[in-house]
């Protein structure tokens, strides 16, 4: 149990830790997204590099449950529900900002990128004991 805890605080930090980096990077390297990002008035590339970056954040925090709890695939799933549960609110205030499909794409992926991260993880075998 103590284990399953440790796999999902760190799936999630890893989660914030994965979609951090990928934001700094997207605000140094795609043109006026710094400027777009306070105020969300992203173009449609930018929508699609936000939308790219959580399910890489989403897969990277599965394969980061996996690892550390190879043989419990509850944990990815919980994990993944966790973190639509924690977006939900800010989706439902942020709807009319942005159109519903984004909305959607973001909200509807999340758990199975997740489960997807940890099924990858999971192809490269048990990890020792």
């Amino acid at each position: 149990m103590k284990r399953a805890i440790f796999a999902f605080i760190l799936g999630l930090a890893g989660w914030v830790l994965v979609a951090s980096l990928l934001d700094r990077g997207l605000r140094l390297t795609m043109d006026g997204y710094a400027a777009a990002e306070p105020q969300m008035v992203f173009t449609l590339a930018m929508k699609a590099a936000r939308l790219a970056l959580a399910a890489i954040a989403s897969v990277a925090a599965g394969a980061i449950v996996r690892a550390i709890r190879p043989t419990e695939r509850r944990v990815a799933l919980i994990l993944g529900l966790a973190i639509l549960v924690a977006f939900l609110p800010l989706h439902v205030t942020l709807w009319n900002r942005f159109p519903a499909w984004y909305h959607l794409t973001f909200l509807l992926s999340i758990v199975p990128c997740v489960l997807l991260g940890a099924w990858l993880a999971g192809r490269r075998g048990p990890a020792p004991a």
